[in-house]
């Protein structure tokens, strides 16, 4: 055995499941780029998540009002109702008002992101992201065993800007 070979992370790493992720965690991605799509659901699946994909808004809110993510993954960008309009109709949704959500965009623009955090965003990831990246933004907002960490502020209303 070489020396060192005993830290090499070589491809096994990848394989590797992160954390101890509750079976069942449910991630829904939503992004019109198949690509995206795929990558994000190549590294949640391989880390123990469950998946849901949508390709526009309408389908998002349309899959959320059976089925309750654990997450949401949101381009900004979308064909027909965009981003930010999908976010407002998410937090009016009762099942998922308080469903953690993180913005996503090939946009850094700082207009953007204050405009995102100021209409309910948890968070806002750039494209291109990295593995480490996306599971770190996962790991601010699921605990170890995949429960969102929002939560209703007590005594403080939660209001939604109107579209």
């Amino acid at each position: 055995m070489p020396i060192g070979s005993e830290l090499y992370e070589g491809p096994e790493r990848r394989e590797k499941p992160r954390g101890n992720v509750r079976p069942g965690t449910r991630v829904l991605i939503v992004d019109d780029s198949t690509t995206i799509v795929a990558v994000l659901r190549k590294m949640l699946q391989q880390n123990g998540f469950q998946t849901l994909e949508a390709y526009t808004a309408e389908d998002a809110l349309e899959l959320t009002r059976d089925l309750t993510p654990d997450l949401i993954f949101l381009d900004i960008v979308l064909p027909g109702m965009d981003g930010f309009a999908a976010l407002r109709a998410l937090r009016r949704q009762p099942s998922t008002k308080l469903v953690p959500i993180i913005m996503i965009s090939g946009n850094v623009q700082a207009t953007e992101q204050f405009y995102v955090q100021r209409i309910g965003a948890d968070d806002f990831m750039k494209k291109p992201f990295s593995r480490p990246e996306v599971f770190a933004r996962i790991d601010r907002l699921l605990d170890e065993e995949g429960v969102p960490r929002r939560a209703p502020m007590v005594g403080v209303a939660m209001t939604v800007p109107a579209e």
